[in-house]
Parts: structure tokens; C-alpha cells; sequence
């Protein structure tokens, strides 16, 4: 009896619940692509390139590569621990 009135009860829930979980596995794969060091190596690639076609300035290239380098460095770190 009481396993059905905690249904009833929850039923109203279960679209937030629904919506949690798709948010979670949208954060869950966002933060894995973010820290995929393949993926951290293709950007910077991107930014080899850009600076060859001159696309983007020795200021801006220089940034974004430090940025990638130091995810890359983080994402070996946390693979190790």
C-alpha cells in the first residue's frame, strides 16, 4: 500500500526527475569533451592553423594555446589519480 501512495505521491515528479537526468548527461558529456585531451590536440591544431593563415593574432593564439595546454596538463593529472 504504501509503495503505491509513494507513486501517486511522486508521479507529479517525474518530468523534473526526466529533465535532471537528461541535464546531467548533457553535463556529464560536455565535461568529457572538455577535458579530452584528443580533443584538447585538435584544437590546438585549429590554432596552428588559424596562426599560419593568419586568421588570428600571436596575442590571441597565444592565450587560447596557454588555455588548452593547462586543461590538457589538468585532464592527465585527474586520468592518473
Amino acid at each position: 500500500m504504501m509503495g503505491i501512495l509513494s507513486g501517486l505521491i511522486g508521479m507529479p515528479l517525474a518530468p523534473l526527475r526526466g529533465t535532471v537526468w537528461v541535464a546531467e548527461q548533457i553535463r556529464d558529456e560536455a565535461d568529457k569533451q572538455f577535458h579530452d585531451p584528443a580533443a584538447i590536440r585538435r584544437q590546438l591544431e585549429q590554432i596552428a592553423d588559424a596562426r599560419r593563415a593568419g586568421t588570428i593574432d600571436e596575442d590571441e593564439a597565444d592565450s587560447a594555446e596557454r588555455e588548452l595546454v593547462a586543461r590538457l596538463i589538468r585532464s592527465d593529472r585527474n586520468e592518473g589519480a
